[in-house]
């Protein structure tokens, strides 16, 4: 499933088309993905204009005049593709693998005024659409059990410290749990981990307090700047994702430890050797050895 650095590339990737535009033309291919589309979703959307495009967690928002925003997950597979009215092929750039365009899977289309075009495209349906007022975003059941946004609200140490006091699960679990700290997933927290020298298996409220200052610091640290090297890299490119100009992402290039099992641990001077294991159904990947 895309993860909070996938979803800000895409974000980044849509902001030049979508914001400012009106969308002239809507078009729902199917009554549903996850969940049933909004009532009148498309009736709703033609003839809006986007103000802003924003990311809370692994959402993305857009703004919509009127005091609506039209909401939008991912899933496992969806993807937004962006073209031109008239051109054969208007997705920039070169790919390592091909990007899927069976239309089959187009379950949105747009039709901006300024002749650009965006589609929604997802194969496994997992993704899923909203329509909810501006000013109910907060209170809404999406939004309103969401803990820190791991990158927008940059949890420093002590608030880390603070959201995993007296919290016996695994760091891993907490740190999953949107309820704490929100746009972090499996492959993210793996690599921030390792960065961070702790083990999945520590339990979360070893970070608070005095003697759990240093660890809760380096963790924050190392959050941010897993995070931010992913979105300059374009996100991952595991499975079906793709930023919304086609790109396949790079940063799986990139990982220390994530599906590395038995590789050497690249942290300079350990001689261990990376784990997997499984935590509440998930893999996780460690060196024992350096992380503690």
């Amino acid at each position: 499933m895309p993860e909070l650095p996938e979803v800000e590339t895409v974000r980044r990737g849509l902001e030049p088309v979508l914001v400012g535009a009106r969308i002239e033309d809507a078009e729902t291919r199917r009554p549903d993905l996850r969940f049933p589309f909004p009532e009148r979703f498309a009736e709703r959307l033609t003839g809006r204009r986007v103000g802003g495009l924003r990311r809370r967690a692994k959402y993305l928002l857009a703004d919509l005049d009127g005091g609506e925003v039209w909401v939008t997950h991912l899933g496992m597979s969806g993807s937004f593709r962006i073209g031109r009215l008239g051109d054969a092929d208007a997705t920039p750039g070169e790919f390592e693998h091909p990007r899927s365009k069976n239309v089959a899977h187009d379950h949105l289309a747009l039709r901006l005024d300024s002749g650009a075009t965006v589609t929604f495209n997802d194969p496994r349906r997992f993704g899923y659409m909203a329509l909810i007022p501006t000013a109910e975003l907060g209170a809404h059941p999406l939004f309103r059990q969401l803990g820190l946004d791991a990158l927008d609200e940059a949890p420093d140490g002590a608030r880390l410290a603070e959201v995993f006091a007296g919290r016996r699960a695994p760091l891993k679990a907490a740190l999953l749990d949107q309820r704490l700290v929100a746009g972090l997933g499996n492959i993210y927290v793996s690599e921030a981990l390792h960065r961070a020298r702790l083990s999945p298996e520590r339990a979360a409220g070893t970070l608070a307090g005095r003697a759990g200052r240093a660890r809760a610091m380096r963790l924050a640290e190392s959050i941010r700047s897993v995070l931010v090297e992913a979105i300059e890299a374009g996100g991952s490119s595991l499975r079906d994702h793709v930023g919304a100009d086609g790109e396949l992402g790079y940063f799986q290039h990139r990982f220390r430890v994530y599906d590395r099992e038995d590789a050497p641990c690249p942290t300079p001077g350990c001689r261990g050797i990376v784990r997997r294991i499984v935590q509440g159904g998930r893999s996780t990947f460690f060196c024992p050895r350096c992380q503690k």
